[in-house]
């Protein structure tokens, strides 16, 4: 029975979730669900203008309410010594200048920036009393010039956010070589320009951002948050923001309702509140609301990018030039920043054999919320920008896109491969995976498909994407303990973080692989600072390196137990056999369980506690193809087809795997077709900042269900599960393969020119218009 638990609970096995049991039942445990004895509740005041300087704050009728235990502004912080957030100081501006942004301080000191930015922070009793309190605050503003897209904020005369920036460009930078582009621009015979925005998004999360403080009995300040990297929440708080040493800092995390990047890094919010709580030396809650999640998390996209494909006659890429402007909102975070000017770029060339390239690159400061991380941050924008010239190629010079793909495709006798940008993939069979893709969506059967559209007065589109991603969050190495304990149970820590990716059970498969017991003998706990130091879970990072590092783990600690347990039985560790949780002498019937052997050492357990670094990012990849029909007297599109074929390495579960895939393919969807973050470019306010006005995703936004495969011939290289990240996979591929789709339907009715300049999102009265408007 025991060989059989490896087969059915291990890696492979399609294991249902551990984490969905107590969700399901409504018995979660989410940060504002804490409700600890005294605490207090948090509400800001938040500026109501885009750009404005913060004449004077008269907190006196608030300060004497009923309830309230204290209201701080930021010149009281500034003058406490709390520092400001600090953006990524590694990119230059044009002459080597350091790159410039405004001070992020946890609360607008002197000035505001974008609306929604927290001016003063008001804690009392009860939730009810601090919004009172807080509507008693008055702050006078004098409104200054404000620009919210990166031409009006670039333009001549416009206000600066920073007298370092007086342009409003907060870095820039170059990648490539000008000169040899050039030459193989002139030698050309084909050029293909394409311009595309890829709109500001929000992340969404079902959960908002939500932080608990207090100062527990030890002294030491306790934080429970909702984010994804509680370690590095942690050490921003310490080293940059508050100053306190890290011992005395302890981030724990429980149920995390979605992040999809936006719970990356530190907020102000959590700044304030962790200050507030170690003045008051008690608890101190603020959970946002949807409308502060609109206007203060952080956004994602939002980049302008102009680029010209050279192909020889025969379709060959000869060289690639890209102009990019970035808008990173009032504050230039380091996230905000990478994404747009490293992590980016480095996919830009993709699966393709691209020999020279020219990137200018820049990020402009606007009066917006600032750009963070959002489900693929930086990857996205740069496969939708390479997905469509590719298709605009084909449509140009005549050849056929698949064909087009094909003759540029890097083969595998080519890996390892260093691509312009100096990453290198360790493997892919690109040509491979996108022949899969092809079959498993019947693209031979597509013009039949299209015929009975036509039929119904509807024009059918046909879209692909092939395409791969870096996946890593930049960080290789990670921590793990594991340990075998008396009472039958195997409990495993790691700092990769749980967000409703089922990565508790994923871990918990790989420990099940390693000691062949049944998963109910399995704990993995996550989420505490004090258990142990990692980077978190970011970047589809959690299998490929928290993953590996689990499985090293257990291996050391099953190895450790075999010399224990040779002990034990006074045996050579060479002569004992294991399975299913117990050591046996060969050829004898002396004994013992793992257990039991945990029970016999003087801490009671048998605990290893392991740091692994694997050798390199993974870089999965896939062919992703759908299918759209267009109405052309309405402009309703509706995607009526989806196939997918990913190489994502070794599948530890594909049921979790598939979940991911589509998962994240209906955030690409939804980007494609309808979600935007819509500032007034005339009055610099939010348009769309609440679900009232933003359009998310729905069910119905598929007409179709997803065949989603996964080959798992090609193994990565780089750590020793053979994984690749997944969890932004199908993000990165869904918003190319739909708009290449529209694209299609666009063109096939007539309308090539108008297929080249769509923009997302693809509503209804854009397609109407690309279909029925006549040029003046």
């Amino acid at each position: 029975m025991s060989q059989d638990i490896p087969a059915r609970y291990g890696s492979g096995a399609a294991v249902r979730r551990i984490e969905d049991d107590v969700l399901l039942k409504g018995q979660g445990q989410y940060t504002d669900d804490a409700a600890p004895e005294a605490q207090l509740r948090i509400v800001f005041v938040r500026s109501p203008y885009p750009h404005a300087r913060i004449v004077s704050i008269d907190t006196g009728a608030a300060a004497s309410m009923p309830g309230v235990a204290m209201i701080v502004t930021g010149a009281e912080l500034f003058a406490a010594g709390v520092r400001p957030i600090p953006g990524n100081p590694a990119f230059k501006r044009a002459g080597g200048a350091p790159g410039a942004t405004p001070p992020r301080r946890p609360l607008a000191h002197e000035r505001v920036r974008f609306v929604g930015e927290a001016v003063v922070a008001v804690v009392a009793e009860t939730l009810e009393q601090a919004r009172d309190a807080a509507e008693a605050v008055s702050v006078e503003y004098e409104e200054l010039a404000a620009a919210v897209t990166v031409d009006a904020a670039t333009a001549s005369g416009a206000a600066a956010l920073c007298d370092e920036a007086p342009d409003n460009i907060a870095a820039e930078i170059r990648h490539g070589d000008a000169a040899k582009a050039e030459a193989a621009f002139t030698q050309a015979a084909h050029v293909v320009k394409l311009e595309v925005e890829n709109q500001r998004v929000v992340a969404l999360a079902l959960e908002p951002r939500a932080v608990l403080a207090w100062v527990a009995q030890d002294g030491r300040l306790t934080i429970r948050m909702s984010t994804q990297m509680p370690s590095g929440v942690r050490n921003s708080l310490c080293n940059d923001v508050l100053g306190l040493p890290r011992d005395q800092v302890r981030v724990i995390v429980a149920d995390v309702g979605g992040g999809f990047g936006m719970k990356t890094g530190i907020y102000p919010e959590d700044a304030v509140v962790a200050w507030c709580a170690h003045r008051l030396k008690r608890p101190v809650k603020w959970a946002s609301d949807r409308s502060e999640e609109f206007l203060s998390a952080t956004h994602g996209r939002d980049v302008r990018q102009r680029a010209e494909l050279a192909l020889a006659a025969d379709g060959a890429i000869l060289a690639l030039r890209l102009r990019s402007m970035a808008n990173v909102g009032a504050y230039a975070t380091g996230t905000g920043t990478v994404i747009a000017l490293m992590v980016g770029p480095w996919v830009q060339t993709s699966v393709y054999d691209v020999p020279v390239i020219d990137f200018h690159l820049k990020t402009v400061l606007t009066n917006t919320a600032p750009i963070g991380a959002y489900r693929g941050a930086g990857r996205p924008e740069a496969i939708f920008l390479m997905e469509r010239l590719m298709d605009e190629a084909a449509r140009q010079t005549g050849i056929d896109r698949i064909a087009l793909r094909r003759r540029n495709f890097l083969r595998p006798e080519r890996m390892p491969y260093t691509n312009p940008m100096g990453q290198t993939y360790d493997v892919g069979e690109f040509e491979k995976i996108m022949d899969e893709g092809l079959a498993l969506a019947d693209w031979p059967g597509f013009e039949a498909r299209a015929a009975a559209s036509r039929a119904r007065g509807k024009v059918r589109g046909l879209g692909i994407a092939t395409f791969l991603e870096w996946t890593s969050g930049n960080s290789f190495e990670e921590r793990v303990t594991v340990t075998v304990q008396p009472d039958g149970m195997i409990e495993a820590y790691s700092a990769v973080n749980a967000m409703g990716q089922g990565i508790a059970t994923t871990l918990a498969q790989l420990v099940v692989d390693v000691f062949g017991v049944p998963m109910s003998q399995v704990k993995v706990v996550l989420g505490d600072t004090d258990r142990g130091d990692g980077f978190g879970s970011a970047g589809s990072r959690s299998l490929f390196t928290g993953g590996s590092a689990l499985r090293e783990g257990a291996v050391k600690t099953l190895d450790r137990s075999r010399q224990l347990a040779a002990q034990a039985l006074e045996a050579a560790a060479d002569d004992l056999d294991y399975a299913g949780g117990r050591f046996k002498v060969k050829g004898t019937d002396l004994s013992i369980d793992i257990f039991s052997l945990a029970g016999k050492q003087p801490e009671q357990r048998i605990h290893i506690d392991s740091t692994t670094t694997v050798a390199g990012a993974s870089w999965p990849n896939g062919c992703h193809v759908s299918e759209v029909e267009l109405d052309p007297a309405t402009g309703e599109v509706r995607v009526v087809a989806y196939a997918s074929m990913n190489d994502v390495g070794r599948v530890v579960n594909p049921m979790i795997v598939r979940g991911q895939l589509d998962g994240g393919a209906v955030q690409g969807i939804g980007q494609a077709l309808c979600e935007h973050m819509v500032y007034d470019p005339e009055t610099s306010q939010p348009v769309s900042g609440s679900l009232m006005d933003y359009a998310a995703p729905r069910a119905d936004i598929m007409d179709c269900e997803f065949v989603t495969e996964m080959d798992q011939t090609v193994p990565c290289k780089n750590n020793p599960l053979g994984v690749k990240g997944v969890g932004e996979l199908g993000t990165i591929g869904a918003t190319p393969c739909i708009v290449n789709a529209v694209a299609d339907a666009v063109a096939r009715a007539g309308f090539p020119e108008r297929a080249r300049d769509l923009q997302m999102p693809l509503t209804s009265a854009k397609l109407w218009a690309a279909l029925n408007v006549i040029p003046a």
